[in-house]
């Protein structure tokens, strides 16, 4: 497979661990390993400090499958499959295209939800959204409208990453109806679930409502665990879930031991590690409704509905690539410009899971003033 270069992934590697400050990172703040394991519990800690280094099942500790199945209303441990979340997506893509299926995807998003399928030699159709009073929504008369004869894929992520966008219930059910009706997959990144700020918003897992949607699942945002990379795979399909293990065998054969370990105690505390998650983003939320209510004339906001990122507009005369350029190399502030998501747009990825922002905002108001 042929594939371009993951402009995201480039952009990040230039700045991620040389900028000071990032203020466009997807993530909560990152927990400490002495943070997480004192909230494991005797059980979970006895196996970490009796634990074996050898090759773990290539499905995943059933522990830590029984932990995740408990996350949804249907699905079980053996509708569950451990690997890392970017694999996840690698492996479906694979598991569920062939060369000249139609796929239509949500649009901007993270890249290899549309460029694996068109590496795969299929055509992608960009679901695009709307701005409605200063709400950002994924209009489902226009998925109606790109739906084609030869659609095999629908590819969303909600909690959409960059816009924080969510819809409604109705909204919802009438995106997996639709998939339903016209025979379709569904691929599902859920990598944000358990973010909303409002926990009357939260959707289901398309797994739990739909048999041949593929759910995408981890630790790396909601859990603030990017670095143990641990996700899985959700699906009740049994025959696609069969595929995508089989494929995984080609991948990472299975995962790593004290990465399971410790994704299981973030799991077994999740009431404890959601709530400080949650809390880090309400407080910082309410700093950036200042901020962009002070800065109306320089940035247009769209308030997410969940998760830890936002696409705000950059009204500026030079243009956001420049804007973004010069954060960075004079206040060591990092943002990511829409050209990076493959976006025409004024806009930029702004990140608020870490408890650095008012800092890093901080210079970034002090750039303004220098402009």
């Amino acid at each position: 497979m042929k594939i371009q270069p993951f402009k995201l992934e480039r952009y990040f590697a230039q700045y991620e661990f040389s900028a000071p400050y990032l203020l466009s990172p997807s993530d909560c703040e990152p927990f400490t390993l002495k943070e997480l394991l004192a909230l494991a519990g005797p059980e979970t800690r006895k196996l970490w400090d009796n634990l074996w280094l050898g090759y773990t099942e290539s499905r995943g500790l059933p522990a830590l499958r029984e932990e995740a199945a408990a996350l949804y209303e249907h699905i079980t441990p053996e509708d569950l499959l451990i690997l890392t979340p970017e694999e996840g997506i690698f492996i479906a893509m694979n598991v569920l295209l062939n060369p000249g299926d139609h796929v239509i995807a949500t649009f901007p998003g993270y890249q290899s939800l549309y460029q694996l399928a068109e590496s795969l030699g299929c055509s992608v159709s960009r679901w695009m959204p709307r701005m409605q009073e200063s709400r950002v929504v994924f209009d489902v008369n226009d998925l109606e409208n790109l739906v084609r004869e030869d659609t095999r894929l629908l590819v969303f992520n909600f909690p959409h990453n960059p816009t924080g966008a969510l819809p409604t219930a109705e909204e919802y059910r009438r995106i997996l109806a639709l998939a339903e009706d016209r025979g379709l997959y569904v691929f599902s990144d859920e990598m944000y679930r358990f973010l909303e700020y409002d926990p009357r918003d939260r959707l289901p897992s398309a797994s739990d409502l739909y048999p041949n949607a593929v759910s995408l699942f981890g630790v790396s945002k909601s859990f603030a665990l990017p670095g143990l990379r641990i996700g899985w795979l959700a699906t009740r399909n049994q025959e696609v879930m069969a595929q995508l293990a089989s494929f995984k065998d080609y991948t990472t054969i299975c995962s790593s031991a004290p990465s399971e370990i410790l994704a299981l105690a973030a799991l077994r505390a999740r009431e404890q590690v959601l709530r400080r998650n949650l809390e880090i983003i309400g407080t910082n939320l309410n700093v950036l409704d200042n901020f962009f209510a002070q800065h109306a004339q320089t940035f247009r906001w769209a308030r997410p509905k969940a998760g830890t990122i936002a696409f705000p507009e950059y009204l500026g005369a030079q243009g956001v690539e420049a804007f973004c350029t010069g954060l960075v190399e004079k206040k060591g502030v990092m943002l990511v410009p829409a050209g990076v998501f493959d976006y025409t747009g004024q806009n930029f990825r702004l990140g608020f899971g870490r408890r650095n922002l008012p800092e890093a905002l901080a210079l970034l108001e002090e750039h303004l003033g220098q402009l």
